[in-house]
């Protein structure tokens, strides 16, 4: 199944409720709704897709309990970004400091807060240039740092505020740099 984009905006505009009613009324599928307005309905990954993204999500928490400077956030999870994006990254963490300064409903609900780092993990079935934009999304609504992992090139590209992006080829170690600081991935 590829993603399908469904245009709303002629019919209707929906507000931050009336989306979060939708991806409550619909939880099977996994839905994202761009600062267009676009319906995204994000196709599920497929096993080996799934195990790597897990293993991402399980080394940041890890690098996470650790330090305890902030939350770690899975697939499932969907930001309200400031542009008005609802968005959900394959694996996001949040300064705990911004994440304790949103309220109990905010939390509750999709945070309105977009994070600090994301990883996005190019499945077999996703188109690149997609996951760039919304890399750029991003960026341009406060994320600091980001991983575009792209196992089909066998390259990673890295996001940051404010500079190029910078491409690296497999196998790595990547560096959560100042934003994580002492995390490391090794990438193979």
């Amino acid at each position: 199944m590829d993603t399908v984009i469904l245009n709303l905006e002629p019919i209707v505009h929906l507000t931050q409720e009336q989306f979060y009613q939708l991806c409550m009324a619909n939880r099977e599928l996994n839905l994202e709704l761009n600062a267009k307005g676009d319906l995204i309905i994000v196709p599920p990954v497929g096993g080996e897709s799934g195990n790597q993204e897990a293993d991402l999500i399980t080394d940041l928490n890890n690098w996470n309990r650790q330090t305890k400077l902030g939350k770690v956030f899975s697939s499932s999870t969907i930001f309200r970004l400031p542009n008005g994006a609802n968005r959900s990254p394959d694996a996001a963490w949040i300064r705990l400091e911004r994440w304790e300064a949103l309220t109990p409903e905010e939390r509750e609900k999709f945070p309105p807060i977009c994070p600090d780092f994301t990883i996005e993990l190019r499945s077999r079935t996703d188109t690149l240039k997609p996951l760039q934009e919304k890399m750029q999304e991003y960026l341009a609504n406060g994320l600091r740092l980001g991983w575009l992992i792209n196992p089909q090139n066998n390259q990673v590209e890295i996001y940051r505020a404010n500079q190029p992006v910078e491409v690296i080829f497999l196998p790595s170690v990547l560096s959560g740099e100042d934003i994580l600081p002492g995390f490391e991935l090794p990438l193979e």
